[in-house]
């Protein structure tokens, strides 16, 4: 089995996206091309880093237009260095 292992503070996170058909509150059909790219992702492997406010698992916000894409076991995948990581996604209980 193969995985990736990030060194150099770098972060690899899961941007493998949902391959339903989107589609317009009118039914207008979203292709591909058209889409935005989300900026929400979940860690998946991280180097060593000292005092990471992070773990695996976690669901983080990134900088846009940051890391390198790749495909690895059938996975998109974002290597990103970890000062690109703007801040963690935390589910609160409503008041």
């Amino acid at each position: 089995m193969k995985e990736l292992q990030p060194i150099n503070e770098n972060v690899v996170l899961d941007i493998t996206e949902d391959k339903q058909e989107q589609k317009t509150a009118s039914g207008i059909v979203i292709p591909e091309t058209a889409k935005e790219r989300r900026n929400v992702a979940k860690v998946v492997a991280m180097a060593n880093i000292e005092n990471a406010e992070i773990q695996v698992g976690d669901y983080v916000l990134y900088k846009e237009y940051s890391g390198v894409e790749s495909e690895f076991d059938d996975k998109k995948l974002l290597v990103i260095q970890y000062a690109d990581i703007l801040s963690k996604v935390v589910k609160t209980d409503s008041i």
